[in-house]
């Protein structure tokens, strides 16, 4: 098969699948390296294709449901990042992404599309077993979320649950 076949199936696939799909099952799927996946994906997305790239894979952005788009300033150490990113998914919010503004890089953004606990758990079981750092490190806690949401109502109740456990940055 050659590339380009192999990437509007790539693309195909992942019209197809309403879930994050990781590199190395894509790789499986098309007989070629993960290497060769990532590849493709950049390719894809020089040329126009919205694919995000999720902790738990790829996954095109024309597949999110639609909803209220919010955005939240938050402060924590690594120890309350699991709960604040329950909190979210417990009130029905999506957490598309967290933003960090660098220094010297300026605003820096992690893709996350964490929408029920177990992505949560999943994420968080990630980032121990790599032993990473939150971006929030960057700046001393601080940083955005951009939600979706699926009301007003949901997104005022979910930023004073924030609030009342002191994740919710208001100064």
């Amino acid at each position: 098969m050659k590339s380009e076949e192999r990437r509007a199936q790539i693309l195909e696939y992942l019209r197809d699948k309403n879930a994050p799909v990781s590199a190395s099952v894509l790789a499986a799927e098309f007989s070629v390296s993960r290497q060769i996946i990532v590849g493709d994906v950049a390719i894809l997305r020089a040329g126009g294709a919205n694919i995000a790239a999720t902790p738990r894979g790829y996954l095109l952005q024309e597949q999110e449901p639609g909803g209220l788009i919010r955005r939240i300033a938050c402060i924590h150490d690594m120890n309350g990042m699991e709960e604040e990113l329950n909190l979210c998914v417990d009130y029905g919010c999506s957490v598309l992404d967290v933003i960090v503004e660098h220094p010297v890089y300026g605003q820096l953004v992690g893709q996350l599309r964490l929408s029920s606990r177990y992505d949560v758990s999943g994420f968080m079981k990630k980032a121990r077993q790599e032993g990473t750092h939150a971006l929030s490190e960057l700046t001393d806690g601080i940083h955005l979320h951009t939600l979706r949401c699926p009301s007003e109502e949901t997104y005022s109740k979910l930023c004073e649950a924030l609030r009342k456990v002191g994740v919710l940055y208001e100064q």
